[in-house]
């Protein structure tokens, strides 16, 4: 689903916290594989780049353009990725009657189902098909986004000289790199970032839920700089090493993360329940974790724990080839790729 509909060859771009990532693939239809084109990865430093600033851009635009420069990149036509925080996704029923006015009911009813009024919205929707818990009922996914927000980015990202195709949460972009082919009960998708974690619940490769917690990777590093009395450089490379060990460093590291984690695992079983609820008869086989999750030692262990659920690290990369040469220098971030190789394969097959 995008927010902006286009298409034709493109790269995708993702504007993360902590870094830029640029990617292009070509999908090789013999083998069902994509083949890595090109890609670019550039460091961000969020306390010395304020975006939000004159100056701030003016900073991040020039790491983009770098980027795409040390690419190998031609096109100028680019995906972009639109952060969850800033996205509302949800699945609503609707009764079943022709595809055409379906979008028509869609239309003018639209202000029921979004948070914000629709003269301020951009929004898309997708038609998932007859309803799970009642044949007689359509699914519609639909996701929107403030209309000042996606025009603001879409004219920075334009001003550095790009075209811009398509605008696509995040969210629902990760499906598609990690979710595996083929699949056709439910998982869970767990993407813990810098700032939030994007949760997504499917049905095969078809999102039923989606939400943005605001809990990432620094909400456990602010709780270990206050229990170890550490800085944040050093709570952050003890969280990368120790993870959720109790046996490591005594278990200090796991103790000062333990009540930030339990309101993670919290929203993480609220998500489960709401899905439940929702989806009585249909079983959860399979947790897939991304992003700081895939990175923390025993995070799946703790999950699995947590939720009854296995949990498993996922594979961005599972469905990509890469040459050994480029995996040896992806290997420390190989799991930071999931948004941006999701929106690199938007584009239908």
């Amino acid at each position: 689903m995008a927010i902006i509909k286009s298409g034709g060859d493109f790269f995708a771009l993702d504007i993360g916290t902590n870094a830029v990532r640029l990617l292009q693939l070509k999908f090789v239809p013999s083998s069902n594989m994509w083949d890595l084109v090109h890609y670019a990865y550039l460091p961000l430093d969020d306390k010395s780049i304020k975006v939000d600033t004159p100056e701030g851009s003016r900073k991040l635009g020039e790491i983009i353009k770098t980027a795409y420069g040390k690419s190998g990149i031609k096109t100028k036509d680019v995906v972009i990725g639109l952060p969850s925080s800033k996205t509302f996704t949800t699945v609503i029923d609707l009764p079943e009657m022709p595809e055409v006015e379906l979008k028509s009911t869609i239309k003018y009813q639209i202000d029921q189902y979004i948070p914000m009024p629709v003269s301020e919205t951009k929004y898309d929707f997708a038609i998932l098909g007859k309803s799970i818990r009642n044949p007689s009922q359509t699914e519609i996914l639909i996701s929107s986004v403030a209309t000042a927000y996606t025009e603001e980015k879409i004219n920075f990202i334009e001003s550095l000289g790009f075209n811009v195709l398509s605008a696509e949460p995040e969210g629902l972009a990760i499906l598609r790199s990690l979710v595996p082919s083929g699949l056709r009960d439910a998982r869970i998708v767990i993407d813990v970032g810098e700032q939030n974690t994007d949760v997504s619940i499917t049905i095969g490769d078809t999102p039923r839920l989606v939400r943005n917690i605001s809990t990432g990777i620094r909400t456990f590093i602010r709780a270990c700089v206050q229990g170890l009395s550490v800085q944040e450089d050093q709570a952050r490379q003890f969280i990368l090493k120790f993870g959720l060990a109790s046996d490591k460093l005594e278990g200090h590291v796991f103790n000062a993360m333990k009540p930030s984690l339990d309101n993670f695992s919290s929203e993480i079983i609220k998500s489960i329940n709401f899905f439940h609820n929702r989806y009585p008869s249909v079983k959860i086989n399979g947790i897939i974790l991304a992003g700081y999750a895939a990175l923390v030692p025993e995070w799946a262990e703790y999950i699995t724990a947590t939720t009854n659920i296995n949990s498993v690290k996922g594979n961005p990369w599972q469905s990509v080839n890469i040459s050994p040469d480029i995996q040896s220098q992806l290997y420390n971030i190989s799991t930071e790729f999931a948004a941006v190789i999701g929106l690199a394969k938007r584009i239908e097959k």
